[in-house]
């Protein structure tokens, strides 16, 4: 798989970094591992028992992947790409926290973002995209762009977590920006297509994000009414005045999606349903990533 055509250069770090993984042996394998710049993978984890006959997928391989510069500012343009083969099974996350920080000033009269793009196909196997939470500084400026395409037989849990500004230095994001799509396709046909714009205007709105500061989607495809029941039982107890979730099922689609006034709890959320659903979608208890514990 090819990453992305490289955007134009800029004064920000380029960083790209491919990974393909395959089942070898009913163990899956980083099979090939390609990158530039400051985005790596610091070693493949093998903390799942091997599955017996008659599993969905070989031995799941955990992956954690590294920006060693820490954050994103204005100017930096990362791009990863993951492909995972017929029978393989690839769990990736992140060791920490996403970082977007403020913008820096326009360059040639043109206003500098930072950017994030993101495609992963998966064939015939299972694909988890688990990574920690992003938070986007006050005053930044983002785009993100992540694009799943599933094979006939291919399996997929994911989630993405926004936190926006330092709730817990009373920051919003003020006048940053963040601009965000996700998109989940099987075969040619699309089965998500979501675009967010987050602006000044949607923080406090009653019909934008009401003051909550993390938002969040979770996805998981197949999926179908008896695993909607069980996310929906998952979420009902968890919704308060600080935590909003709905879940629903579009196409085969299980898609949750949630608010919160702390990014911590969302996620926190997002995990209880991971755990709650990943027997009945993937066959396998949900053994959770050791860096989560860190």
């Amino acid at each position: 798989m090819s990453l992305p055509a490289a955007a134009a250069a800029s004064d920000g770090w380029q960083a790209r970094l491919e990974l393909k993984f395959e089942a070898s042996d009913a163990r899956t394998r980083l099979a090939h591992r390609r990158h530039y710049g400051p985005l790596l993978v610091q070693r493949v984890f093998y903390p799942e028992p091997i599955a017996g006959p008659g599993a969905l997928s070989a031995e799941p391989c955990h992956v954690y992947l590294l920006h060693p510069p820490g954050g994103v500012v204005s100017g930096d343009e990362l791009q990863l790409a993951a492909e995972v083969g017929n029978h393989a099974h690839a769990l990736l996350t992140t060791p920490a926290a996403g970082k977007f920080y403020r913008r820096g000033p326009p360059i040639g009269g043109e206003p500098r973002v930072a950017c994030l793009t993101q495609t992963f196909a998966v064939d015939d196997g299972v694909l988890e995209w688990l990574p920690q939470e992003n938070i986007f500084y006050p005053n930044s400026a983002a785009t993100l762009c992540t694009r799943v395409c599933l094979g006939a037989g291919a399996r997929f849990i994911g989630w993405e977590i926004g936190c926006l500004g330092l709730p817990a230095s009373q920051a919003s994001l003020e006048h940053g920006s963040v601009h965000q799509s996700l998109e989940l396709w099987r075969g040619a046909a699309p089965l998500l297509l979501d675009r967010l714009n987050i602006g000044h205007s949607c923080l406090t709105a009653r019909w934008g994000l009401a003051g909550n500061s993390a938002l969040g989607t979770w996805l998981a495809y197949p999926a179908g009414e008896q695993e909607l029941s069980v996310a929906r039982a998952t979420a009902a107890p968890m919704n308060c005045a600080d935590l909003t979730l709905a879940c629903t099922l579009v196409d085969g689609a299980l898609c949750c999606r949630g608010m919160a006034a702390r990014a911590d709890r969302l996620k926190q959320a997002f995990i209880d349903l991971w755990r709650a659903l990943r027997p009945q979608l993937l066959g396998r208890a949900a053994i959770a990533p050791r860096i989560w514990a860190t």
